[in-house]
């Protein structure tokens, strides 16, 4: 049987940058991982190992500090927006980009406010705290006509302690989880949310950032209002919260480990225990996956590949 190369693509894969806007006394940060794969005219570099289709990933990685200099970050949708159309528009070997985003946050440092005078103290213009928050993220997807972008987040780390409950399941010689009525519901989530939009002139209009603290606001306030009898139900909830308050928003993934917090025996030590003190287990753990998406959500394309 012949032999045939198959879908392939190359890049440069998590160039940290940081840029710092400095604009008078008060300075603001971007801090991203961005990782860029290109596909296209790359038969011959695989079959005879010519390179004359191929951008070197250490251009690749130049042209993301360039970029950042020269056109600042507005979001990590837009820098990433604007590296994958470059990509693609400037080089006729490649012919798809995808560009992926981590992005961490910066807290401007707060004067103590138990510092005798601290209530006429200043914010700090330029000291900056990491921020102990979850990661943002984005998927960009450029082909030279569409651009398919996916925003999202993860380690969005959540607990419910009561409201939940877990009975009325399959049992069969293996089970010995009890049920429960009352339990603690906790998760790391992760999720992604993809933009209706692919228009390459609408999508440079979208409010990204308005839209980020949209979403997740949309997911905590749905894991709080939720009364859960399963995470399943949960993950339907929040996803569909996010597509309620998200007009530009079509589909929603969500990846939500359950993070278990057993109720510790104390009998033997004549102690009670009731549903206060816990052991929390970090593998293994159950893992909850599933889409929501309008019914009438356009083609993801490439947008989750």
């Amino acid at each position: 049987m012949p032999i045939i190369l198959g879908d392939n693509r190359y890049g440069k894969a998590e160039t940290h940058v940081v840029r710092i806007a400095k604009d008078g006394e008060r300075h603001e940060i971007k801090d991203l991982t961005v990782s860029v794969a290109l596909s296209g005219d790359m038969a011959d570099v695989h079959l005879s190992g010519a390179n004359a289709s191929v951008l070197p990933t250490d251009t690749q990685k130049n042209t993301v500090f360039a970029f950042a200099q020269k056109h600042g970050i507005e979001t990590a949708e837009h820098f990433a927006v604007l590296l994958a159309q470059h990509f693609v528009d400037s080089q006729p070997t490649i012919q798809h980009a995808r560009v992926e985003v981590a992005e961490c946050t910066w807290d401007r440092i707060e004067p103590w406010a138990g510092r005798r005078g601290a209530g006429e103290a200043q914010q700090h213009g330029h000291s900056f705290v990491r921020s102990g928050r979850e990661t943002r993220t984005v998927v960009v997807h450029y082909d030279g006509e569409q651009t398919h972008v996916v925003s999202g987040l993860r380690d969005l780390v959540v607990l419910n302690s009561t409201a939940s409950e877990f009975h009325g399941y399959i049992k069969d010689e293996f089970t010995t989880l009890p049920e429960t009525s009352d339990r603690v519901l906790a998760t790391a989530v992760t999720a992604q949310w993809r933009h209706a939009e692919t228009d390459n002139a609408e999508i440079r209009a979208v409010d990204f950032d308005g839209e980020y603290d949209v979403a997740r606001a949309s997911l905590l306030e749905a894991f709080a209002d939720t009364y859960s009898l399963s995470l399943q139900q949960t993950l339907y909830a929040m996803g569909t919260r996010v597509l309620d308050e998200c007009a530009g928003v079509c589909e929603v993934k969500l990846a939500l480990p359950n993070k278990h917090h057993f109720v510790v025996d104390l009998s033997p030590f004549g102690m009670e225990n009731p549903n206060e003190t816990f052991y929390a287990a970090d593998r293994p753990y159950g893992l909850i996956e599933g889409t929501v998406l309008r019914e009438n959500a356009p083609l993801a394309g490439p947008a989750w590949s």
